[in-house]
């Protein structure tokens, strides 16, 4: 059974230096935009990166109610050229109007800050998803992450088998079945992808009478797995994957629906919006509460899967991974997250070391909340 408190994890894909000012005073607008103008042109002006030392993410903000967040100091703007976006609606959509950095590349507490100000994020969730993305796919030693694609803006390379490849790197926070993105195995794993749009219009007019509901995220998940394991040889749908996916699933009816609308229904206009144009609609209202996964249980109990891929390279030869996380083992995903990490960065020293160790603990300071359990802490690195 899945618990209240877990569903707080799994919605990984929207779903994310100068930070002193912007955690004092995380919900003004005009500090945001200077902030951002900051930022941009620290990364462009040749100056060069500085280790920054993180600090503790943002907590909740003043207000957490219903608030107009299309609004006259954060209008929608085109993409520039070298601009970052990926396979997140969510953070394309809040960097297309400057709730982050317009260019893509933002630190994770100004991420924590963006989910939270323009979607209603609630506050250990935003902390869980973005520390998350950050330790697998950010530059730990200058306190950036891209949104999208591996950019130069973030700072040099870390040490490999690290990357620092951003949003788009695949297997680590990314994964296969999504509902509007293709399978990495295909070519694209970032990019809007209109035939999976279609399928995403298709079921809502099938199950939900033209809007996409609860009852049409269940089936078209479903389907989608389905669809992967029938054309996807290296398909894999665990551990990370698992959880972010289901959250996939639910996080439209949570985020894209305006908050004023009390029935939890996405219309398709409002969809396109957000999934392919990466901006929120006209008059768009951000929900009403602090808000997580809800919905993600009767999401899954609609049709149980468990987690696992093709193997042998071939399609239509699915195996269940007995050693993945299931929503009922939260603390072997978080053993795994941990150990994926360990990967990463097997032999850190100075600065990334201890920058590891701080995102660590800021990460597992939100597991409590997010995955409902409590799960010993590990250390892979030591203590401070």
């Amino acid at each position: 059974m899945i618990s209240k408190a877990f569903v707080f994890l799994t919605a990984l894909f929207f779903a994310f230096g100068a930070l002193s000012t912007s955690l004092a005073f995380p919900n003004d607008p005009e500090l945001l935009k200077r902030q951002e103008n900051e930022d941009t042109s620290a990364r462009t002006s040749g100056g060069g990166f500085g280790a920054v030392n993180p600090p503790p993410p943002p907590g909740p903000p003043r207000f957490s109610g219903l608030k107009l967040v299309n609004d006259r100091a954060h209008p929608w703007k085109p993409l520039r050229n070298g601009d970052e976006r990926g396979p997140c609606p969510g953070m394309n959509t809040l960097a297309s109007h400057g709730y982050i950095s317009r260019d893509g590349v933002a630190s994770p507490s100004q991420m924590v800050t963006a989910v939270q100000e323009g979607f209603n994020m609630e506050n250990q969730f935003a902390i869980f998803v973005t520390y998350l993305a950050h330790l697998m796919n950010g530059n730990l030693v200058t306190d950036l992450l891209s949104i999208g694609g591996k950019t130069r803006k973030t700072g040099p390379d870390p040490p490999p088998p690290a990357h620092a490849g951003g949003f788009n790197v695949h297997g680590t926070f990314e994964g296969d079945a999504g509902m509007t993105r293709g399978d990495a195995f295909f070519g694209d794993n970032h990019s809007f992808n209109e035939t999976r749009f279609q399928k995403f219009i298709d079921f809502s007019n099938q199950y939900g009478g033209g809007y996409y509901n609860i009852t049409v995220a269940g089936e078209l998940r479903h389907q989608i797995l389905q669809d992967s394991i029938a054309t996807n040889p290296q398909f894999s749908f665990k551990n990370v994957r698992y959880f972010t996916g289901y959250g996939e699933s639910a996080f439209p009816i949570n985020f894209f629906v305006d908050g004023r609308n009390t029935e939890r229904k996405l219309d398709m206009g409002s969809a396109r919006s957000f999934f392919q144009h990466m901006r929120f609609p006209p008059d768009f209202h951000r929900s009403p509460k602090p808000t997580s996964n809800e919905g993600i249980a009767e999401i899954f109990t609609m049709h149980p899967f468990l987690p696992g891929g093709n193997v042998d390279g071939k399609v239509n030869n699915f195996m269940v991974d007995p050693n993945s996380a299931t929503f009922s083992t939260q603390c072997v995903l978080y053993a795994d997250i941990v150990n994926t990490v360990q990967g990463l960065y097997p032999r850190p020293t100075g600065v990334l070391r201890r920058n590891l160790i701080k995102n660590l603990g800021f990460f597992y300071s939100s597991l409590p909340a997010a995955l409902g359990a409590q799960c010993e802490e590990l250390f892979p690195y030591g203590r401070l």
